[in-house]
């Protein structure tokens, strides 16, 4: 393909770098905040709203989805556009849709106002990582990538407890109008640090095709997976029609992109052994932490009797350890083999994940809160040794694309994994409810202790069977989620195998790592 290199600026230095970085990192943190933010805030947002918890995940899912088509246009909207205006633009832009998310009357329109949010802030995770790294120099690119992880990871923390405080005494359209602030000045402090770096617009063709098609197998199984329930499955036409289009319109995907002069996601990028490998170790682990991230909260508000703000408190620490022990990886992933790294990390939220699945109705907040201590560890060797599985052996010109090839399969298991845990979730809990029911027959004696016990308290026997019924429902739901959390444990461990059939990349020298220690 005969197009002119990247143009090459030399790093930032000093106090440039350093803004630069706050700049980005704003960015980002706005970015992950907002898939985060309203985990805590979901009843909140489904009561007022006159809808059902489940319909209520639509806020994360519709972000998401939208997030994960928008992600491969990064590589043509950058030589359209330029990367410093295209990001600069792509931040406006979601302070603009944050906005109108707040202003949003029904759920229908905040929907919209996400997709709208999503789709505009495709660019942004891609771009921050590129500018990042043209901004520090090659010897620094782990301590680089570790501070950008820092910031992935400083979100997880500051969301939750930020959106129950929020949620709780204010009022959860504030969730999204904080973006505002922070969303101005980060793109104003990137204008004025990295316009003149910007390589210019260049007239590229768009593959329409590839990007019709990609919209339409996405859109379908992410609706599938999101409706299924609601609809019985395969009971219905809908969800029957929703699953041709997906295997069809995919079918139709892979073939045009890989025939494609211009595909709008570089397919071929996945005959490299480790990019196939570490992408699809890196996706389905996201898959099952975001499907988790979600499920915690809306268990410990729906059945355990948090409020938002308690159930952001428990949620919150995940970050603490993460953000310790980062700086160590990002110095140490060139001299450490990643694989090994990515081992610890996978062992690790296989063993936090087993420790949830003993939860029971009776667990305290401490027990709670411990876990999620612990898995701060497992995300701190998380990205940054998969990233470097994902990108080793590609060529400096090919990354971006990369880049934005990798985020998209993430992004897109992530909303995935968030419905099928929600859909699961519900499943488990009617089958525990009705062996729970089963077990109550008519000549259970400590049943019948009970309602003559609660009669004598003045109650009446439809507030008792009321009362027993929202017990028996807290019980399936908690039996429910533990089978989930164990289901994770056990695939995140299997997941440990996967990243050993990637290749070891190569060593960085002592002198280059210990360049990026400094």
């Amino acid at each position: 393909m005969a197009t002119k290199p990247p143009v090459a600026f030399p790093p930032l230095q000093g106090s440039q770098r350093v803004l630069g970085t706050l700049a980005l990192s704003l960015a980002t943190f706005m970015n992950v905040l907002d898939t985060s933010i309203a985990n805590v805030s979901l009843p909140a947002i489904a009561g007022d709203m006159g809808v059902s918890p489940s319909q209520g995940t639509w806020v994360i899912t519709s972000f998401a989805v939208a997030n994960a088509i928008a992600v491969p246009l990064t590589g043509w909207l950058t030589q359209r556009f330029g990367q410093v205006r295209l990001f600069t633009l792509s931040v406006l832009l979601f302070v603009l849709a944050s906005w109108l998310c707040g202003l949003a009357p029904n759920l229908e329109m905040l929907i919209a106002f996400r997709v709208l949010q999503g789709l505009v802030a495709g660019p942004m995770i891609p771009l921050s990582q590129t500018l990042l790294l043209a901004s520090y120099p090659p010897a620094m690119a782990g301590t680089a990538m570790a501070l950008w992880a820092m910031t992935t990871l400083v979100a997880p923390v500051t969301g939750p407890l930020l959106g129950g405080w929020i949620t709780d005494n204010v009022a959860w359209p504030w969730i999204f109008y904080i973006n505002v602030p922070v969303g101005l000045f980060a793109a104003a402090l990137t204008w004025s640090i990295y316009r003149s770096r910007d390589p210019g617009p260049r007239r590229v063709p768009l593959d329409r095709t590839g990007l019709l098609l990609l919209v339409l197998w996405v859109g379908s199984l992410q609706l599938m997976v999101d409706k299924g329930k609601e609809l019985d499955w395969f009971a219905s036409g809908q969800i029957i029609a929703l699953a041709i289009s997906a295997a069809v319109g995919f079918a139709f995907f892979l073939v045009w992109e890989l025939t494609e002069r211009q595909p709008i996601v570089n397919l071929r990028l996945f005959a490299r052994r480790n990019f196939t490998m570490g992408v699809l170790a890196l996706s389905v682990a996201y898959g099952l932490f975001f499907g988790n991230v979600v499920l915690l909260p809306l268990w410990l508000q729906q059945w355990m009797g948090y409020t938002a703000t308690w159930a952001g408190l428990a949620t919150a620490p995940v970050g603490l350890l993460a953000i310790v022990l980062s700086p160590w990886v990002g110095k140490n992933v060139g001299r450490i083999d990643p694989r090994k790294l990515a081992t610890v990390s996978f062992a690790g939220f296989g063993y936090v994940l087993w420790l949830r699945s003993h939860f029971s109705t009776a667990s305290t907040f401490e027990l709670v809160l411990i876990p999620t201590i612990l898995q701060g560890a497992a995300m701190a060797f998380f990205f940054i040794p998969l990233q470097s599985i994902v990108f080793s052996g590609i060529p400096p010109e090919q990354l971006p694309s990369a880049a934005g090839v990798s985020n998209f399969v993430r992004i897109t298991a992530g909303a995935i994994g968030t419905s099928l845990f929600t859909t699961l979730w519900d499943s488990r809990a009617s089958l525990h409810h009705a062996r729970l029911v089963e077990s109550l027959n008519s000549g259970n004696v400590a049943l019948q202790q009970s309602f003559t016990q609660l009669g004598t308290l003045g109650m009446t026997e439809d507030q008792v069977r009321a009362l027993v019924e929202r017990q028996l429902q807290q019980q399936a739901y908690t039996m429910a989620v533990t089978d989930l959390f164990l289901l994770s444990s056990a695939l995140f461990i299997g997941l440990i195998a996967l990243v050993w059939l990637s290749e070891r990349p190569p060593r960085v020298s002592g002198a280059a790592a210990d360049a990026g220690a400094h």
